[in-house]
């Protein structure tokens, strides 16, 4: 225990001999804090009761137990500095004391105050002093021991005096083993010629660092940051077991940055998928609109004037059949840039892949996900009946997440794993609770628990580089007609818009491991239904109301293509249309023609955007229905409980909206 700076240090007195113990206490009380015990035995328990005694004063000639032999005693208990007061015939014992270390000075009796009080204050420096390099010492070893990487210091001939067990199972020995090695000797072939290039800038500039690959004791390949810097102190500055000086010692740092640098490059990943994911948002966006024209025109076309040759309806079915694809193909790109038909809830993810373990046993999918994936879903029945579920028999917690969008991404992955295997192979599926990992850092969950679901096969694997893309849209390892390369990029989305990340491992020849990480959830939410759900339900009652003759529509939309389309099909329903291109002049419509049963409008729109033409509009006609319409927005923003009805649209999903919302 370090002394205190403000107290004084405690003397203990041992003799037998009253008077002395009186005239000593009166010699040292004005400057310590004095203990008295008249003989060894007294003195041996004080020093157990107390551990802050500095110096002890022993009278040597005592009966039972002489100083010498209590001082020899006394040293298994305290480290305190010990005199030891003698007549001139114990001379004998005293050298033998002090020749083994036992005292620090001596002093015959009778004592010269000045000199008896020389001594005390000096073995009383000498404890403190002692004391505070013991706590140094204890510091220093503890920050040694427990540092996040290896440190180690050379001596002037590259050495090693000091190193810790990091440092040490880098080299794959012991510290003792290490101690009085140099570098050289100790690192493998393939870091020596590294090691040299490392000590000719070591002495040119006196600081170098590397980056290098390096295998662990496990033989995994790790990447480690190696820092050599040289200590180049003052002439006379000295180390414990060294000589003077300390020009040319050195230290040696070497950190594990294999998990930053992954943390690194996920980050990076992360931007790049943001960027990307806003690019594809603004593309879809704009193509939606162009869409919507195309597929209404070629609709209206069709019901005006149908084609009679055969060969030229073909073309307009194909060209209808395209532009529906190419709604899809938009919408799959919407929700990889921005999931927007989450319908988050608490999923217990032991029980939902217990249910999808279940079905694909059978070589079925559940219905939610056949729906996602059309009649042709590209599997096979039969081989993905192959997969294997390993599922934890404790129960784990629960995460927020859409539990349809869950099953369907880990059934992706398991597609895409059983074509990595084209010969056949091992594919698992396994979920287990987890610590967060370094660098995994959720916007909505700050605990430390989490749930992973794994899909791991032994397939064909996977470079750096394919690794790198794999998140990107439109990017795909299969060939041609056998994927969009979008299915990875809707995973990655709609797990980061969970709160989780997807980690990926592979290695070519040997496989592949995808990692689902989902925050659990320690509080009850509800669950939160999606729009498009809201939507179907309100487009699909039992039966829809006739269209009422003289019921007037006002379509607000800033694109003159997609705005003639709504009112065109609107106006061959029997409705009466009415046209307004920007927000402002539809609450001037709306001012001037009371009669306006609904307003079909777009939400993106320059100047003013639909939600707040809906909130201006309610303040003066609040019962006045809303159908909004969307390319690509954040339907976030919107009021609750709205019907929206996404680009590109058919006739039938139009009034479908439109006679429910009437009919309300």
């Amino acid at each position: 225990m370090l002394p205190e700076p403000d107290k004084r240090p405690v003397v203990l007195i041992v003799d037998d001999e009253p008077e002395i113990l009186i005239a000593l206490t009166d010699l040292l009380e004005d400057a310590y804090d004095v203990l008295s015990a008249s003989s060894g035995e007294q003195g041996l328990a004080l020093l157990k009761q107390r551990s802050d005694v500095a110096v002890i004063v022993s009278d040597q000639r005592m009966p039972g137990m002489t100083g010498d032999v209590f001082l020899a005693r006394a040293r298994l208990l305290s480290s305190a500095g010990a005199i030891l007061l003698t007549g001139y015939a114990d001379i004998t014992a005293v050298e033998a004391a002090l020749n083994q270390g036992q005292i620090s000075f001596f002093a015959y009796k009778p004592w010269d105050d000045e000199t008896l009080l020389s001594m005390v204050g000096q073995a009383a420096s000498r404890y403190r002093l002692e004391k505070e390099l013991q706590c140094e010492q204890l510091l220093l070893r503890g920050l040694l021991d427990n540092l996040p990487f290896g440190l180690a210091f050379k001596e002037e001939t590259g050495r090693f005096i000091r190193l810790n067990r990091q440092m040490a199972d880098q080299f794959g020995r012991s510290i003792e083993a290490c101690v009085g090695q140099t570098e050289e000797e100790l690192v493998d072939a393939t870091r020596l010629d590294s090691l040299k290039e490392a000590q000719r800038v070591l002495d040119s500039s006196g600081r170098d660092q590397q980056i290098l690959q390096l295998a662990g004791p496990d033989g995994q390949a790790r990447w480690h940051d190696l820092t050599r810097v040289r200590l180049d102190g003052e002439p006379g500055v000295t180390v414990s077991g060294g000589a003077a000086g300390l020009k040319n010692y050195s230290i040696l740092i070497d950190r594990d940055v294999t998990d930053l640098l992954a943390m690194e490059q996920r980050l990076r990943q992360a931007e790049k998928m943001q960027a990307i994911g806003t690019l594809a948002g603004g593309i879809a966006h704009d193509f939606n609109n162009l869409l919507t024209a195309i597929l209404g025109s070629l609709e209206l076309v069709m019901d005006l004037e149908p084609p009679k040759e055969p060969g030229v309806a073909r073309l307009f079915h194909n060209a209808l059949e395209a532009a529906r694809r190419g709604g899809a193909l938009t919408q799959k790109l919407l929700d990889f840039s921005r999931p927007r038909h989450l319908a988050c809830q608490q999923v217990d993810l032991r029980k939902l892949m217990a249910s999808l373990q279940s079905f694909m046993s059978q070589g079925k999918v559940p219905d939610e996900i056949q729906a996602v994936l059309g009649p042709e879903g590209g599997y096979s029945s039969s081989r993905i009946s192959t997969v294997q579920f390993e599922l934890p028999d404790a129960p784990l917690p629960v995460v927020w997440t859409d539990a349809t969008q869950l099953e369907l991404a880990v059934f992706n992955l398991c597609v895409n794993a059983l074509d990595a295997q084209p010969e056949g192979g091992a594919t698992t599926v396994s979920v287990r609770q987890a610590a967060r990992p370094l660098g995994l850092v959720s916007n909505t969950h700050n605990g430390e628990a989490w749930v992973v679901v794994q899909v791991m096969d032994r397939g064909v694997g996977m470079t750096e580089e394919m690794q790198a893309r794999i998140f990107d849209p439109f990017f795909t390892t299969k060939g041609i007609g056998q994927g969009t390369g979008l299915g990875l990029s809707m995973i990655y989305g709609f797990i980061s818009h969970c709160g989780g990340e997807v980690r990926v491992e592979s290695v070519p020849g040997g496989g592949t491991s995808i990692e689902l990480w989902l925050p659990a959830m320690a509080e009850e939410r509800p669950a939160v239904p999606s729009i498009a759900t809201a939507r179907v339900q309100a487009a699909s009652p039992q039966k829809l109301p006739p269209v009422q003759q003289g019921e007037t529509i006002l379509v607000v939309d800033d694109e003159p293509g997609v705005r003639a389309v709504t009112a065109g099909f609107l106006r061959r329903a029997g409705y009466a249309v009415l046209e307004s291109a920007s927000g402002a002049e539809a609450l001037g419509v709306i001012a001037d023609k009371p009669d306006i049963a609904l307003v079909v409008m777009d939400v993106m729109m320059p100047g003013m955007n639909g939600d707040e033409v809906a909130r201006r509009l309610h303040t003066v006609r609040p019962e006045l229905p809303v159908l909004f319409v969307t390319g690509y927005a954040d339907l976030a923003s919107l009021p609750e409980g709205v019907t929206v009805l996404h680009k590109p649209y058919t006739r039938d999903a139009l009034l479908g909206d439109v006679r429910a919302m009437l009919a309300a």
